[in-house]
């Protein structure tokens, strides 16, 4: 059986929850994972959302107490690697000093995490399994330092074979030395450190000479000069010798010091991968946290009726792009219950934003994300689904219409209780008088069902021949006109969009009856120039 699933990547999209998704700040490679795994919580698990929300409180609160010591959270987060290959490979294989190093270093950010937890006092899920005798392993000397060596005492036979190497090696040191103040003696030539000695090719006698020195061979020529160093004799070469069998035992001995720090770190690989998942989830907190106090987030109230009820909701990502350009973000407040909700109200009236606000605000909540609201109360959704008109598909060959009824047939199948749907402009792509008869149908066959759904319409009549809720757009019914004529005047094209927008009330009103249908799409045209004889057959036409 398949799981359920809340949303498709598409409703992410077109809702603006993979906007909120992608603005987290998250510092650890495991804090991205536990993003890209994030699962939403589904009706049934209210009491397991509500405490996710109680967790993200506390870490917001911590976060918001000490700016100092949140940062040193950070930078312990940020140091923090993957090491799950080499956490998993260390089971049944080897691992290198590279990857040795890179465990030790993720274990001394667990335990400064651990530390940290005492004074701090994280929610319990967030701090890592205590794994200090595994770093004692990995940290011999206690240091507690961010490197890492096969240190000698590892192995008192590693340290007795490092020390004959050193030896032998200081011993063939000081017999070239003793050759090469022989030869600066005898024949003045005075040796790099490295016991060599360069000559150019124009100077034919030294070099003459130099191929006359038994204890120089040449050992590089350029078309400039000629390189040679002192030759290797008996006790250069027993030496030597000595030098590549303590090598080669000393690289036997590390690799079972490596082979038995490896078995240690896979019998503490269980912990280790939970402690990561630990971090991650604290990561993931962490940036939710954050994005709540720098948007003005509230922590909804998680309801056992399958409900939606929220005050001065802002889209997020609409609101970013309005405070980039200058502009402001309005605001608006719904309730929605099980059947049918209409929004009615001229183009330009944020009729689409405040559709896909209500899935936004749902799929953050299901996620465990903090609302932009005043303040929320919801009940868990199966299922959200969003239709808007653009889905034209030219691989399909499909006109707008067809595939936006080939997408509400998946929708319809798709949907059962606590669903949630969003359509937008539904039927807009044929003639009115379909448009309208077929949007009726939809609205009635909805109406009953134990879902919610969420219709933006141009057809006023829909919501009350069919008897649902209707929320209508204020627009600019409490404008003052006078101020927007004036800059209206003023303005270039493109301006006098922008004043009309300023003047726009998005908010929506709850219209009872037949209440007067504000005419904003006649004023909108109007104030943008379309002329008073088109303007006033169309309110003729109206009549």
């Amino acid at each position: 059986m398949s799981a359920q699933i809340l949303a498709t990547d598409k409703v992410k999209r077109e809702t603006g929850l993979a906007h909120v998704f992608a603005s987290l700040n998250i510092l650890c490679p495991y804090g991205q994972r536990a993003l890209r795994g994030a699962k939403p919580f589904m009706p049934g698990e209210e009491e397991q959302l509500r405490e996710e929300f109680e967790r993200i409180r506390k870490i917001g609160e911590i976060i918001a107490r000490d700016e100092r010591r949140t940062g040193e959270l950070k930078e312990i987060l940020m140091l923090v690697k993957d090491n799950t290959l080499s956490i998993e490979k260390s089971r049944d294989s080897v691992l290198t000093v590279v990857e040795l190093f890179e465990l030790k270093i993720l274990l001394l950010q667990m335990e400064k995490l651990r530390k940290m937890d005492e004074t701090e006092h994280f929610p319990p899920e967030f701090v890592p399994y205590d794994v200090t005798p595994l770093l004692d392993y990995l940290d011999p000397d206690g240091g507690r330092i961010s490197t890492f060596f096969i240190y000698d005492s590892f192995s008192e036979e590693l340290a007795a074979l490092r020390q004959q190497r050193k030896d032998a090696e200081r011993q063939v040191r000081k017999h070239q030395k003793q050759k090469a103040t022989q030869l600066r003696k005898q024949h003045g030539i005075a040796l790099t450190p490295k016991f060599e000695v360069q000559v150019s090719k124009a100077d034919r006698e030294r070099i003459k000479m130099m191929e006359e020195i038994a204890e120089l061979e040449k050992s590089a020529e350029d078309y400039m000069s000629v390189t040679w160093r002192l030759t290797a004799d008996e006790e250069t070469d027993a030496l030597t010798r000595r030098i590549e069998e303590c090598t080669e035992q000393i690289e036997r001995e590390e690799y079972k010091v490596r082979r038995w720090l490896s078995a240690h770190v896979g019998g503490h690989s269980k912990a280790l991968l939970e402690s990561a998942e630990r971090i991650g989830a604290l990561d993931l907190a962490i940036a939710k946290a954050e994005y709540a106090m720098k948007h003005k987030c509230c922590i909804p109230d998680i309801a056992a009726e399958h409900a939606i009820r929220f005050t001065d909701g802002r889209h997020l990502q609409v609101e970013e792009i309005l405070e980039r350009d200058g502009g402001e973000y309005c605001p608006i407040s719904i309730e929605l219950n099980d059947g049918v909700t209409c929004i009615t109200g001229a183009n330009m009236g944020g009729k689409t934003i405040s559709l896909k606000l209500v899935g936004l605000i749902c799929l953050m909540t299901q996620y465990g994300l903090p609302v932009p609201c005043e303040s929320a109360h919801l009940g868990l959704c199966s299922s959200v689904q969003i239709l808007i008109g653009d889905s034209q598909s030219i691989e399909r060959g499909l006109s707008s219409f067809g595939s936006e009824m080939e997408d509400l047939k998946k929708m319809l199948e798709a949907s059962g209780p606590g669903a949630l749907l969003l359509i937008d402009e539904i039927a807009s792509g044929t003639n009115p008088s379909e448009g309208l008869a077929l949007t009726k149908a939809i609205v009635d066959h909805l109406k009953h069902r134990d879902y919610i759904t969420l219709i933006t319409t141009h057809f006023e009549r829909v919501a009350e021949e069919n008897e649902v809720v209707n929320l209508q757009v204020t627009g600019l019914a409490h404008a003052d006109f006078s101020q927007l004529d004036t800059q209206l005047r003023t303005a270039d094209a493109k301006g006098r969009i922008e004043v009309i927008r300023r003047f726009m009330d998005y908010r929506l009103q709850k219209v009872d009856g037949r209440g007067d249908v504000p005419h904003d799409a006649l004023r909108i045209a109007q104030m943008l120039g379309i002329g008073s004889e088109i303007i006033d057959k169309a309110k003729e036409f109206l009549r």
